[in-house]
């Protein structure tokens, strides 16, 4: 236990208590008294416990939720506020109170002093056996607590302590004395009172004067009535306010799981990183149909402004997108696996509706639906580029066994002793591939694309079909490699599967630069399209041709075209497509083109 000592002066006849108990009294200097205040001894913190430990309230406070927080605010400013309404209304209290009884003061001041028996007894040798009956009378009968009449002088002729009769009044007579009535509150012999002074008159000259008044305590004894019901009134605004306060702090702990803002924010950060990280497009759509929540990659996919939590949701109804995405959108049931395609994007789409459960409720209320978009292009996109490896492999494994056979052919004829047929052999097949291979080269510096028609070329001798390649001194580019070898690699692989069947199969691929665009032409010696699907040859899953998985390549095909800006045409069996140069690529082909026309002159 540790003690604190004040000291303070006492009166002259005081005592001062000594440690034994005893009492003394110095008859020189002022005693004075000692107040010791015992406190608890500070205790040594421990040291194996944390130091943030030790403003345990401030962690309490970080571990309340947003519910409690609130409620515990809400109801603290209810309170003061409860408390500041009481502190008004009894402060307005008092002084009507005290209002009311300077009226009062002011009245019986003025009645008194016009009355002309009080004017009579003035002039008698003794006025104040006369006066101070009549004013005690007046005062019990007029609630006021004193009724003073003095001459000019101050001089008291009543007053209710008639032991202070002929004594000096106590106040300001001033106004009184120049003809004027007055109130005012001012501390007398009867304590702190609100009194009114009026003057007396007698033939026009102001001959005494006379105050009455009630005391402040007196006055205020009037508000005790009122108390009773300022408090009652602030218990039950408390009490109201309160129940208001929790319940708002119920509803919003039901909707933040009781949750703190930490915990809050540190989920949202959570949840605002996980959906800048998957791959697949994510989208929250609430009860009325409106995207509350869309990441990056599911507003590319459906043409949406970056996500603004502040800007107003978008109806679905309002996307420019497929009637069956919005369908999916609105149903707000589960979807597995809906296949729906965009202007650019084939879209698998998966949506599952959300509910929630309150407190005390026993049926799930609707939250919205969530729908997640993956794009189906790009699986189909990697599958085909399997599938042209797959060819390749399959086409060079073809040549690898023809080249066997010829090999064993040329040396035959070496142990013959036919050499110079050997040689002939071996060169002109060795030129026809070498002259392909090139061609290719010098002409498409991508080497994916070259590596996709080289084979093609072979996938095309193998299937005994004649494969025309006409090409430019150089491809220019225009669209990125991935377009290029869905647009042609699909397209040829179309061609080859139709110009199997007819009696001459040829396939025909034409590149070539015209009007600042790159123009690629695939036809076939087949038919071409059946006209009763000429109409939606382009869209998903539609196809002349029996079994699964048909209707998709010339799907791809027309996004990888709308990617890269350019058109697709068709023409019986040519599908002719054109694609926008590149700036720095169309201003070569002009010069290229320049530079032939001055070689023609």
């Amino acid at each position: 236990m540790s003690a604190i000592a004040f000291f303070s002066p006492l009166r002259s006849d005081a005592s001062c208590v000594e440690s034994d108990g005893s009492s003394i009294r110095s008859p020189t200097a002022p005693p004075r008294l000692a107040f010791i205040l015992f406190s608890p001894r500070p205790q040594r913190r421990d040291p194996t416990r944390p130091a943030h430990r030790r403003r345990g309230g401030t962690v309490r406070f970080a571990s309340w939720s947003v519910a409690t927080r609130l409620f515990v605010l809400q109801f603290v400013a209810i309170l003061a506020l409860t408390g500041l309404g009481v502190v008004i209304v009894w402060a307005d209290a008092r002084r009507e109170a005290e209002d009311d009884a300077a009226l009062r003061s002011l009245a019986v001041a003025e009645t008194i002093a016009h009355d002309p028996f009080v004017v009579e007894q003035l002039e008698t040798a003794d006025p104040s056996s006369t006066l101070q009956p009549y004013a005690i009378v007046i005062s019990d009968s007029t609630d006021v607590d004193f009724i003073t009449i003095m001459d000019t002088d101050r001089v008291r002729i009543t007053h209710r302590n008639p032991e202070e009769i002929g004594r000096l009044f106590q106040g300001n007579i001033d106004t009184a004395l120049g003809g004027s009535t007055f109130t005012e509150t001012y501390t007398g012999t009867l304590g702190p009172s609100v009194r009114a002074v009026a003057p007396i008159w007698d033939d026009g000259e102001v001959v005494a004067l006379v105050s009455a008044g009630v005391t402040v305590s007196n006055a205020h004894v009037a508000t005790g009535s009122r108390i009773a019901l300022i408090l009652w009134s602030a218990l039950g605004a408390l009490l109201i306010g309160g129940a208001g306060a929790w319940a708002l702090s119920r509803y919003l702990r039901r909707v933040t799981d009781n949750r703190g803002p930490e915990d809050l924010a540190r989920m949202f950060a959570y949840y605002e990183g996980v959906l800048r990280s998957i791959d697949e497009g994510l989208v929250l759509v609430d009860p009325k149909g409106r995207i509350v929540l869309a990441n990056v990659i599911a507003g590319e996919y459906l043409g949406l402004p970056p996500f603004d939590p502040r800007a107003a949701p978008v109806p679905v109804k309002d996307l420019a997108a497929p009637d069956i995405l919005r369908e999916v959108m609105l149903r707000g049931d589960a979807v597995v696996d809906e296949i729906v395609v965009t202007e650019r994007h084939v879209l698998v789409v998966n949506s599952e509706a959300v509910v929630t459960r309150g407190p005390g409720q026993d049926a799930p209320r609707s939250a919205g639906t969530v729908v997640t978009l993956r794009d189906h292009s790009r699986i189909e996109e990697l599958s085909g580029e399997l599938e042209t490896s797959q060819t390749l492999a399959a086409a060079l494994r073809s040549q690898a066994h023809e080249f066997a056979n010829r090999l064993h052919t040329i040396i035959a004829l070496i142990e013959l002793g036919r050499p110079e047929e050997a040689m002939r052999l071996a060169s002109s097949t060795l030129d026809v591939s070498q002259e392909l291979a090139d061609r290719l080269v010098r002409a498409i510096e991508d080497p994916v694309l070259v590596a996709l028609l080289l084979g093609k070329s072979a996938q095309a001798d193998e299937m005994d079909v004649r494969f025309e390649l006409h090409l430019p001194e150089r491809v220019p580019a225009s669209a990125t490699a991935r377009d290029l070898i869905t647009i042609v690699g699909n397209l040829i692989d179309n061609a080859l599967d139709a110009a199997r069947t007819t009696p001459a199969p040829a396939v025909r691929v034409l590149v070539e630069e015209l009007d600042g665009e790159m123009l690629i032409e695939v036809s076939d010696s087949g038919d071409g399209p059946d006209p009763e699907f000429l109409g939606r040859i382009f869209d998903f899953g539609v196809s002349g041709k029996p079994g699964k998985g048909r209707g998709v390549g010339l799907a791809l095909v027309r996004q990888a075209v709308r990617r890269s800006g350019g058109s697709i045409e068709v023409d019986g069996s040519a599908f002719t497509v054109c694609l926008p140069l590149r700036a720095s690529d169309a201003e070569h082909a002009g010069a290229a083109r320049d530079g032939e026309a001055s070689d023609g002159r």
